[in-house]
């Protein structure tokens, strides 16, 4: 992961490639990462929540 995708705190769901990245990260497809989005807000602590995931 990028130094830039590393100190941000919010995922930017309409860029492909960091959507792809986090996506990844997670382990979901890049529709579950948008639905996560969508129901809790773009903050990446948010959305590990949500996805049952660890936040970075």
């Amino acid at each position: 992961m990028s130094t830039e995708a590393r100190g941000k705190t919010h995922i930017d769901i309409h860029d492909r490639a960091t959507r792809a990245v986090w996506a990844q990260r997670f382990g979901v497809s890049e529709e579950r990462l948008r639905k996560a989005v969508t129901m809790v807000g773009s903050r990446i602590t948010s959305v590990a929540a949500y996805l049952d995931r660890p936040a970075p």
